[in-house]
């Protein structure tokens, strides 16, 4: 079955440098989340919860300011619903990840995501995707894998965690395409961070009685634990409008590749803040994660005056 994707304009281009600018934005987010696992001992779970609820708590106030009564009168409630739980699922899994691996060990990883979203764009919402497009991911994972030159060690057990999120995020990136807008951008997000918060709040009550060291609950033990849980759910909140926004501009085989973006504020996150220095072979990774985006930017650029002429 074809999900309809009513849209108002494409703007491809516009689209792809709002991609971009969001990737390398997001990783501050994760550099947080690895910060409170493993110097502050905060777990996973616990900094997942926070993740949404802090997201939800810099949204709704937002949005009941621009739609009052109709706040959370989303026509497709489940589906944003469904949204939150995957985002939330796939938040935990990652942010499990990099409490015990590198940052950008743990996003070169992940990034088999975007060999799955394109798949799915084609699979069921029929977007033409070119070879040219194809060979721009394979190159961009290619380099991933250069700049983390994964160990047997690696791909371990908790190598599937990163696996995990990137089925699970690639599912939530295909239903900010196929809901289209239905919903506004700010009341998809803050349905989200309900979806988050609740499917975050049930995982910590199992933790509780399981006794999961990843899934036990606290509270932020400093003012600094407290700014950082508000700025991690912040960035969360309002990138991932911008990230909509983005889907909304140009289809999702043409934004795939810019996920590759992530690595590079990855890389540096992990040089800066936890000394995981990255050496030439890192940097050469990084430069052809650079040149996919680019090309496929290229690209999109030359169909556009094609198609003007």
């Amino acid at each position: 079955m074809t999900i309809p994707t009513p849209l108002r304009r494409q703007s491809p281009v516009e689209g792809m440098v709002l991609m971009a600018a969001c990737m390398l934005v997001l990783p501050v987010m994760d550099a947080i989340a690895k910060y409170m696992a493993t110097v502050e001992g905060m777990s996973p779970g616990q900094v997942t919860f926070y993740r949404f609820f802090f997201q939800l708590t810099c949204t709704l106030p937002v949005l009941f300011l621009l739609r009052r009564r109709d706040a959370l009168a989303a026509r497709r409630p489940y589906m944003n619903l469904l949204r939150g739980c995957l985002h939330g699922a796939a938040s935990l899994m990652f942010f499990a990840a990099v409490k015990y691996m590198p940052l950008a060990d743990v996003f070169a990883i992940y990034f088999v995501e975007p060999f799955i979203l394109t798949a799915l764009s084609a699979l069921f919402l029929k977007e033409r995707v070119g070879w040219r497009r194809w060979l721009a991911i394979v190159v961009g994972f290619g380099g991933a894998m250069i700049v983390i030159q994964p160990s047997y060690a690696i791909f371990g057990l908790t190598a599937l965690l990163p696996v995990a999120c990137a089925f699970l995020f690639a599912l939530y990136m295909f239903l900010n395409r196929a809901i289209g807008e239905a919903d506004s951008p700010m009341t998809m997000q803050t349905m989200s961070g309900i979806g988050g918060t609740l499917i975050m709040g049930a995982a910590l009550l199992a933790g509780t009685g399981t006794g999961a060291s990843d899934l036990a609950p606290s509270l932020p033990s400093s003012w600094l634990s407290l700014g950082l849980l508000v700025l991690l759910g912040s960035i969360s909140g309002y990138i991932h409008l911008l990230i909509v926004r983005a889907f909304r501009l140009a289809p999702l085989s043409v934004l795939a590749p810019f996920q590759y973006f992530e690595i590079i504020a990855a890389t540096v996150l992990g040089y800066a803040l936890f000394g995981e220095f990255p050496d030439a072979s890192k940097w050469t990774g990084v430069a052809i994660i650079v040149g996919s985006g680019l090309f496929i930017l290229w690209r999109e650029q030359k169909r556009a005056k094609s198609a003007a002429i």
